[in-house]
């Protein structure tokens, strides 16, 4: 009897290292995660800063065909 609950001992052990092990590349991959995470949100942010609004580039083609029409007008 005490060299079955020692080989049961020793197969508890190895299965919860096998756990730790994993549940460490785990960590690790959700750390990776992260930061790819994050890399992203700086750069959409920052593209997004670049950007123009569409409402603002609407109103300038909008005012730029209007110039062109009133100007095509004032010369033909």
């Amino acid at each position: 009897m005490p060299l079955a609950l020692a080989e049961l001992r020793n197969a508890l052990e190895a299965g919860l290292a096998r756990i730790d092990g994993q549940l460490a590349l785990l960590v690790q991959r959700n750390d990776q995660t992260d930061k790819a995470v994050e890399d992203l949100d700086r750069r959409v942010a920052a593209l997004e800063k670049g950007r123009w609004p569409l409402p603002t580039v609407t109103v300038l083609a909008g005012v730029t065909a209007v110039v062109l029409t009133l100007f095509g007008r004032a010369r033909g």
